[in-house]
């Protein structure tokens, strides 16, 4: 029976199976009270749990002591590890593992789980395993890819296509390759983990390119399995799929990952070779797969496993959970959140700076930093100004008339040519905000505020892209203009007025994690279109409705297909709704619903139902 060392209340039968829910600390600013109900001094007073969310956790610990596979997903601020903290302290006779997206969570974990449960990141366990024989080539200084190709043997230029390429272009290609197939769950270099280079878009092209490369990309792969020395520099996530063929087998009685839905596959792979012999945990939010474009996978959306939700949010109000279920409704994600009422959190435009911006793009971010430096502000950026400083370099070598070896602009020769790829041609833009970024500013003004950056501890204002303010919040968080909307398409609606593209359901993720950053209050200004495209879910004043479209009137001509920030092409007739999205609390499983949540929905009403609707089945 446990004890709780501030009060020394102790727990019977029916606490163990859910009041014991109670101690679960969903959030870091949220206190603790003992089962007594008196609030424990050792603590600040924690807000109060909603029935729903007890329920749910009842249900995991059950799932859990079956000893079957468990999936949870979690939305924002529901206290996702804190959950798998919580199973694991239920059962202090089983030994398992904790597997963290990071290291600052992993080490957050450590101090916060039973000692049953080893807490690491896949590397940290990779390392342990064989990482360590590579130690002394981790230390090596850094080299130019081109020099590396050089070493390899790539000495001359060649022709794909009509696009020609320099030997630094190919260098980089090989080396891509091979952090391609490193992230990979494929046992051997193959033709797709060629990247796909700007200008080379026919098949048969890139199938060339591929034949020229992978002789490169064996080699370098080659040269880093020796542990002495070598001409690539090695990176951790090479010791990770070396680990990762190996076949390694994690002792222990379950496997807990966390943010399972930004798996890469190569930690899939290992996971999943576990399921015959160790009890998998999965959880983490659907809605938060963010990372699709570098190759992570949502695992949970395939698992074959016991599906739960966790859906009251502790970081923010209900105000907000409006705002983040407008935004899961465009991403057909299978959860909604509620807020917790205690907590004020506000929506709308607001004077005065917030504690941290949020952008889309790194040039937005970037753009975001020199106003408020100009302003006077103590500026830091998430992850610092290294890839910025080395965009910019690289515009002012070719405003120079010099060469670049930057990946993304090693095709152009002139600054000139950079702009005219960017404004004329439509796979070219992608670059455009950076070009007017460096033609507003100069490259000169953007090293020098990457400079004057700040720490985030002496920092007034934090900006960040969207994709590193994951598992980030403040206080209060204003959403940078660079979320745009999706252009017009060729279509236009009965009062003749041009209908925008759907809303990308990547994007609408993106929208989600940024708006959910926010504790106190959120100022969306860079998403205040969404009031008026016509996907808007809000508007119909219900967010669990499928999203439906006003019908297009065909138009008498069609112009000519572009590509935009979506990635499509001109779509001509009506859109299609997508399939009505799964209610509130409803379980998300792939399977049918009586092998997924163990509890009665609600029959069809207005949302919040009340926790008299959730019974459990006899």
């Amino acid at each position: 029976m446990r004890r709780f060392g501030c009060c020394r209340g102790r727990l019977g039968p029916a606490g163990r199976a859910g009041v014991i829910a109670l101690e679960n600390t969903n959030s870091r600013r949220a206190g603790h009270i003992c089962p007594t109900g008196a609030p424990c001094s050792a603590r600040p007073q924690r807000q109060p749990y909603h029935r729903a969310h007890e329920l749910s956790q009842t249900a995991a610990l059950e799932a859990f002591r079956s000893g079957g596979h468990l999936a949870i997903q979690a939305g924002a601020g529901t206290g996702k590890t804190s959950t798998l903290e919580f199973l694991a302290a239920q059962m202090p006779r089983r030994r398992g593992r904790y597997v963290a997206f990071n290291r600052s969570i992993a080490l957050d974990a450590a101090a916060r789980f039973p000692p049953t449960v080893q807490c690491k990141t896949a590397h940290s366990l990779a390392y342990a395993a064989l990482g360590h024989l590579y130690r002394g080539r981790l230390n090596s200084p850094r080299r130019p890819g081109w020099q590396i190709g050089q070493d390899l043997g790539l000495h001359t230029p060649a022709k794909i296509g009509r696009v020609g390429l320099m030997p630094a272009t190919l260098s980089n290609a090989a080396l891509r390759t091979v952090t391609r197939f490193c992230q990979s769950a494929d046992a051997e270099l193959a033709h797709h983990h060629v990247p796909h280079l700007r200008g080379i878009d026919d098949p048969d092209d890139h199938a060339e390119l591929a034949d020229l490369i992978l002789p490169y990309a064996d080699k370098a792969w080659a040269d880093l399995h020796d542990p002495h020395g070598g001409t690539v520099r090695f990176e951790h996530d090479h010791y990770l799929k070396m680990w990762a063929l190996s076949e390694p087998v994690l002792p222990g009685d379950f496997l807990l990952l966390d943010e399972a839905q930004d798996t890469n596959p190569v930690l899939e792979q290992i996971v999943l070779a576990h399921k015959e012999r160790t009890q998998i945990v999965m959880v983490g939010d659907s809605a938060q797969a963010i990372y699709g474009w570098r190759g992570a996978r949502d695992v949970m959306a395939r698992f074959a496993g016991h599906h739960l939700t966790l859906t009251r949010s502790f970081r923010f109000g209900p105000a907000l959970a409006i705002e983040a279920n407008r935004w899961l409704t465009l991403s057909n994600a299978p959860i909604r959140l509620s807020g917790t009422p205690d907590i004020p959190t506000t929506v709308g435009s607001r004077t005065g700076r917030p504690d941290a911006v949020l952008c889309r793009t790194n040039v937005g971010a970037m753009t975001e930093v020199l106003a408020l430096i100009a302003s006077g502000a103590a500026t830091a950026l998430v992850g610092g100004g290294d890839s910025l400083r080395t965009l910019a370099s690289a515009a002012r070598d070719l405003i120079q008339g010099r060469p670049t070896h930057h990946p993304e602009l090693v095709l152009f020769t002139t600054w000139s040519a950079l702009r005219d790829y960017a404004e004329h041609d439509p796979a070219g833009s992608d670059l455009q905000p950076f070009a007017n970024l460096i033609d507003e500013h100069g490259p000169e003004a953007i090293l020098q505020a990457v400079d004057r950056l700040a720490p985030e501890a002496a920092a007034e204002v934090t900006v960040s892209t969207a994709h590193k303010a994951k598992g980030r919040e403040w206080a209060r968080v204003r959403i940078a203009p660079d979320f745009t909307p999706p252009a017009d398409s060729d279509q236009v609606d009965a009062q003749g007025h041009p209908v925008p593209r759907p809303i990308d359901e990547a994007k609408a993720r993106l929208a989600y994690v940024a708006v959910t950053r926010a504790r106190n209050h959120l100022d969306p200004i860079g998403l205040a279109w969404i009031s008026q495209h016509p996907d808007n879910p809000v508007g119909t004043g219900n967010l669990n409705a499928p999203v439906h479209r006003p019908a297009p009137q065909q138009v008498d001509h069609v112009l000519a297909a572009r590509s935009d920030d979506q990635g499509g092409g001109v779509q001509l007739g009506a859109v299609a709704a997508p399939a009505p999205l799964a209610s509130i609390h409803e379980c998300p499983s792939v399977k049918q619903l009586a092998d997924g949540c163990p509890y009665r929905h609600p029959p069809a009403q207005p949302w919040p139902w009340p926790p008299s609707a959730f019974t459990k089945p006899q």
